[in-house]
């Protein structure tokens, strides 16, 4: 059983769930989610990690900090979201620790990865293409499906006004839309998370700066590391039947930005970790087992 805590650090609070013994693992969220999802994916690992979920700023419990200022999204950049658990994970004891991350999370993750690779011992990203590569490789059934990516960075309050009308219909659509499982997969208790977190006005401004700051600042800082790999073991995970899968070849993307890596698909789409729970949290320990102690 994890236990929820809050610790402050950079400013703002960062809510967070932690368990377990053994080498430290920290997992990050993505969009539209919370730590929510890792429940039963972090219960499975705690029996051999100490395990760490934590929402990311602006989402789920955590701090959504810039809401007397939101024309600046500078404070939602993957860098500052990845200060942000760099500090947490420091707060509670752990210089060096496994790092996975779901879609936004998984960004964060491998900006962390680039910008403190001695804290990493290994980096598991889930169901995405590197950002640089999204944006700049861009065509449009990418953009179609992934039209979220613009409307969400458009300036404040459209997005936040239209979403606010009906935060349920927006967001379901996107957890219901980007594989073939539908609502019916997920599991009832993470979706009432889900639904209690999107439906606050200052989550959904949270969101929207997530996706400002991509383009704002996230491209430009990963167009500047384009010459750099990550060096530790890393791990590449994808829904078969996801969007992702139908529109890139997922490893081909990462092979020249990981020195170490494995790929890896799993049964459903986008969302596998929340609809196949089980063998995610088979694939992550086997990787993380098999990267042997941190030290």
């Amino acid at each position: 059983m994890l236990t929820d805590r809050r610790i402050a650090v950079n400013g703002v609070e960062i809510a967070c769930s932690t368990g377990g013994a053994g080498p430290p693992v920290l997992l990050l969220h993505g969009f539209p989610q919370t730590r929510a999802m890792w429940e039963p994916i972090a219960e499975s690992l705690a029996r051999d990690f100490h395990v760490v979920t934590a929402d990311l700023r602006g989402y789920g419990d955590s701090s959504v900090p810039g809401q007397d200022d939101p024309q600046d999204c500078a404070a939602f950049s993957f860098r500052a979201m990845g200060q942000d658990q760099l500090s947490l994970m420091r707060a509670l004891g752990f210089e060096r620790f496994h790092l996975v991350g779901h879609d936004r999370g998984a960004r964060v993750a491998h900006r962390i990865a680039l910008d403190a690779p001695e804290r990493v011992a290994s980096l598991t990203v889930m169901d995405i293409v590197p950002t640089h590569h999204l944006l700049c490789e861009l065509t449009w059934p990418v953009a179609h499906t992934y039209y979220h990516w613009f409307f969400l960075a458009r300036p404040y309050p459209l997005p936040e006004r239209m979403i606010g009308a009906d935060p349920d219909a927006f967001f379901e659509s996107c957890l219901g839309g980007w594989g073939d499982d539908g609502l019916a997969a997920f599991d009832p208790t993470a979706l009432e998370a889900y639904r209690a977190a999107w439906r606050k006005p200052e989550v959904i401004f949270g969101m929207c700066q997530d996706y400002r700051a991509a383009i704002a600042h996230d491209l430009a800082l990963d167009r500047g590391d384009l010459d750099r790999r990550v060096s530790c073991p890393a791990l590449v995970l994808y829904g078969a039947e996801g969007v992702m899968a139908r529109l890139f070849d997922l490893p081909a993307t990462w092979a020249g930005r990981l020195a170490q890596m494995q790929a890896q698909s799993l049964p459903g789409g986008h969302f596998f970790p929340d609809t196949a729970p089980a063998a995610t949290a088979d694939a992550l320990a086997a990787f993380l087992a098999s990267v042997g102690t941190i030290s």
